[in-house]
């Protein structure tokens, strides 16, 4: 199902031009919004990389069973070379081909990266939920920015991620005795519904279900046994 960019730019640009456009593109973000009600579609984004390919997975389920609606992957060459802030320009033109080939249309993002929790406040979260329009949260597994003190051993337990004295994010704790994972507001949620929309996403695992299944269809998994698939290689 193809979606509809609302604040298009092109991806094949320098450094230079990759930190100009998340200078215009911060002033969009919204950072209040509700959480995904029920039958909601959230779809989990992640990328994984094959040599100079990125090949990124969609996968699409139902609020709040969580049950696999369909995945779709996409591989394409990765243009943008690696470097830490810019993770967009290199990993969203694959995400973008894989949610184009999705066959169901997404209510929230929940990206396998940062949301605000970023230099500029536009981590490729952001950037997705700003490009699209569409509510989005960052649920990363390690810390881009910020200072935090570590979080209670136990699940929901959460600290601020803090630049200076702006909070950008949370160290939420989903299991006991696994590390945190670092959530963010994306786009068009507040940071007290992004957290509570991750912890109702945990299944048993440190990752919630729709990034957890993002990463084992990114990896060449077929999450949706008997839902819908599309590939694009």
């Amino acid at each position: 199902m193809p979606i509809q960019a609302r604040h298009v730019h092109p991806w094949d640009v320098s450094p230079e031009e990759a930190v100009a456009i998340q200078q215009q593109l911060r002033s969009l973000v919204i950072r209040e919004g509700p959480m995904p009600g029920p039958g909601a579609i959230i779809v989990g984004v992640d990328v994984g990389f094959r040599g100079d390919f990125a090949r990124a997975a969609a996968v699409a389920v139902r609020f709040p069973e969580l049950t696999p609606l369909a995945q779709a992957v996409a591989e394409v060459p990765a243009m943008f070379p690696y470097i830490p802030g810019l993770l967009a320009f290199r990993e969203a033109p694959a995400i973008l081909a894989a949610l184009n080939r999705l066959e169901v249309e997404p209510h929230l993002l929940m990206v396998d990266g940062h949301g605000i929790s970023h230099p500029r406040r536009m981590g490729i979260a952001t950037h997705l939920g700003v490009y699209l329009d569409l509510p989005s949260i960052g649920c990363a597994k390690s810390k881009l920015w910020g200072r935090y003190e570590m979080p209670p051993d136990e699940p929901g337990a959460w600290t601020p991620l803090r630049d200076g004295e702006e909070i950008i994010g949370a160290v939420l704790r989903t299991q006991a005795g696994i590390s945190p994972l670092f959530v963010s507001i994306g786009h068009r949620i507040s940071l007290e519904n992004a957290i509570a929309t991750v912890m109702a996403c945990v299944r048993g695992h440190r990752l919630p279900e729709p990034t957890r299944l993002a990463h084992r269809a990114a990896g060449g998994a077929d999450v949706v046994s008997s839902g819908r698939q599309s590939r694009l290689l």
